[in-house]
């Protein structure tokens, strides 16, 4: 593109002006493309200033620029391969209609490329990949299920054993051995030794008055012999009559 034609294009986009109908602000049914105003009050029809511009031969765009796009190049549309036959690589680029599919938009936008064209609307096609059989995914999912759930059921006996182990840990650290004590004690002196023998003689009087307790092996016997001494008594004594309660007259 040469330094006019940049020129040209810029004085093009500063110079153009939007047309837009009149009321279609007031009425949502009505787009803003432009439509003449013929109506006999319209104001937009008799130029009121408020209202808008109406297309005039000043507002034109230079002939040398018009209609291009702003690449620099003339835009043509194309349907297919055939269309690029009769097209100039230098000033004009094309674009793909819409309709066209993927696999023939790929050999058409491949077959351009080559030639030279610039292509306006150029896209990336993704090759389809071969989709796996339903069949192993419904398989590796019941597998992950199966285990999911064998990990939690074993997750909690995991934890309790742990929690044992660290308890007994715990208990082990805690119980540190005791050293002699007699390795740290200081030797006996006499007032200690006196004190103790004080101690110990209110203990052996205390022994000594305490009655003795019978076993409960000795009760058990002395209760047969007791129990065979009252029979014994109870025979060689006369049983005695009971009385009628009538008194004999004297």
């Amino acid at each position: 593109m040469t330094t006019e034609t940049k020129r040209l294009i810029r004085v093009r986009t500063e110079k153009g002006a939007v047309f837009k109908r009149d009321g279609f602000g007031k009425k949502k049914q009505l787009s803003d493309s432009w439509r003449k105003p013929r109506g006999q009050h319209n104001k937009q029809r008799e130029q009121k200033k408020a209202k808008g511009n109406l297309p005039k031969p000043g507002f034109g765009s230079p002939v040398a620029v018009r209609g291009m796009h702003p690449s620099g190049f003339f835009e043509v549309l194309v349907f297919t391969e055939k269309d690029l036959e009769n097209l100039d690589v230098k000033t004009q680029a094309i674009r793909i209609s819409a309709g066209v599919g993927a696999r023939k938009r790929k050999a058409l936008q491949e077959n351009a490329a080559a030639s030279g064209f610039k292509i306006l609307n150029a896209r990336v096609i993704k090759e389809r990949v071969a989709e796996e059989t339903p069949a192993e995914p419904v398989k590796k999912a019941a597998k992950a299920k199966k285990d999911t759930k064998e990990a939690a059921k074993k997750a909690p006996a995991k934890k309790s054993a742990s929690k044992a182990e660290g308890a007994k840990k715990k208990g082990a650290e805690g119980k540190k051995p005791v050293k002699a004590a007699a390795s740290r004690s200081k030797p006996a002196t006499k007032e200690t030794e006196k004190k103790e023998e004080k101690a110990a003689k209110p203990k052996a009087k205390e022994a000594a008055k305490a009655p003795t307790r019978k076993s409960a092996s000795a009760k058990a016997e002395k209760k047969p012999a007791a129990a065979a001494e009252k029979s014994k008594a109870e025979k060689a004594t006369p049983k005695k009559k009971p009385s009628t309660g009538v008194k004999k007259n004297e």
